[in-house]
């Protein structure tokens, strides 16, 4: 019986132990599922926090649109760093002490960001911080997978989908709230983040550890991609998807806020905080609304809508519409939470216990990768070329690549008809 059929008052000891009396202070199954989903959205708030800043940090210290997406992707690069390295680490060492050791880490990148005062140390910051996020993810998405309800056996999946998106536009809007209304604008986003995280290591430390202690945890050390042989079709399938989604996801991230700013004339930190969240939102909604619909219409319908919606943003660049842009984006926003939800769901329900560390270490490899390449691409192309047309170049790649999802999800359903539903509560 694997870990995630179990009923919630049932978590299996380590093998070959007696079972060990419940610790007065260990959370019950069904809190530590909503105490891992807050965690997640923690990390993916703190990760965006840094967007509405990227134009302050380059107004204060003068650098190109080039060196910004270096910082964007520096925490990337972290981030898949740490998904190489400690993708698997919590399927041999429990995801307890590797979400403690994530939050710490997180914790010292929050201290560096408050005392940076050059791109050197803003570099530093977005490192450690990429590592902590890439060591979290792996294990939060395991950990959520083993706990999940027997009743809801597709939660995981949810969760795993929307947190991502709902984080990521709450640390963007929140952070351009801080920055324009807060005093101290590159300081107290850092504070706040970094007191959240001590009730986060509270409830961490609290969590009942749902990963059978098992050898190889210094092999597993090993920079590798791997994926169990009988998982790869299916995830290869979900490669598409994947590459538009999280390409235009890191458009906005990276770029948005000086896209606003820079073609549209609106300077407030809010408005670059929002660009984010008009994108991210409507993700987190749709993955929500669309719960329990077929994997296959929904990842037809996110491919689609990731078109459209990209389509009418660049139609709004290039006839200077807001308006237009701004619809564009909020369309998108609901393929990019269709594409995930469907695309995580699918992925928290196929993989045993042991083999989901890895799995999701793969999986957000080829997403992080899809979120930076090409903003630096475009950071660069920016710097030579312009703003204008560099937003234009990548809009219609982005474009192109969920025509190719599109049509990869189409005749996949010819060839043969879907039987999975996404997750649902």
């Amino acid at each position: 019986m694997s870990v995630s059929a179990l009923p919630d008052n049932q978590i299996p000891p380590p093998s070959g132990t007696v079972p060990p009396r419940r610790r007065r202070r260990e959370l019950n199954p069904p809190a530590a599922f909503a105490a891992l989903a807050v965690v997640f959205v923690l990390f993916m708030a703190a990760s965006s926090a840094p967007s509405p800043l990227y134009v302050v940090y380059q107004q204060r210290w003068d650098f190109s649109a080039t060196t910004l997406t270096t910082v964007f992707a520096v925490y990337v690069l972290g981030m898949i760093a740490a998904l190489l390295v400690l993708g698997a680490l919590s399927d041999h060492l429990g995801r307890r002490p590797v979400l403690l050791s994530a939050i710490a880490l997180e914790a010292a990148s929050m201290a560096v960001f408050l005392v940076a005062d050059s791109v050197s140390l803003l570099l530093v910051a977005r490192l450690v911080q990429g590592v902590a996020t890439g060591a979290a993810m792996t294990a939060l998405g395991a950990a959520l997978a083993d706990l999940n309800p027997a009743h809801a056996p597709h939660r995981a999946g949810l969760v795993t989908g929307a947190a991502p998106t709902f984080g990521l536009g709450l640390g963007a809007l929140g952070c351009g709230i801080l920055v324009e209304y807060g005093p101290h604008p590159t300081r107290l986003v850092y504070v706040l983040l970094l007191a959240a995280l001590l009730p986060a290591a509270a409830a961490v430390a609290a969590l009942p550890e749902t990963s059978l202690r098992r050898p190889g945890a210094a092999r597993s050390l090993q920079p590798r991609l791997k994926v169990a042989s009988h998982l790869r079709a299916d995830l290869l399938r979900l490669v598409p998807i994947l590459v538009a989604s999280w390409a235009l996801g890191g458009l906005y991230l990276s770029l948005g806020p000086s896209v606003a700013a820079g073609l549209f004339g609106l300077s407030s930190h809010v408005v670059g905080g929002l660009v984010v969240t008009l994108l991210t939102v409507p993700a987190c909604l749709t993955a929500i609304a669309l719960r329990g619909r077929p994997v296959s219409h929904t990842l037809a319908l996110g491919a689609g809508l990731l078109l459209a919606g990209t389509l009418v943003a660049l139609t709004g660049i290039e006839a200077d519409s807001l308006l237009t842009a701004a619809l564009g984006t909020v369309v998108a926003g609901v393929g990019f939470g269709a594409s995930a939800l469907a695309t995580f769901g699918t992925l928290a329900r196929m993989a045993a216990p042991s083999e989901r560390g890895e799995l999701f270490s793969v999986a957000f490899v080829i997403s992080y990768l899809s979120f930076s390449v090409p903003a630096v691409v475009a950071g660069i192309a920016t710097t030579h070329i312009g703003l204008h047309e560099t937003s234009v170049a990548y809009a219609a790649t982005v474009a192109f690549l969920a025509a190719l999802a599109l049509l990869a999800q189409w005749l996949r359903s010819r060839q043969a008809p879907d039987r999975g539903t996404c997750p649902q509560t």
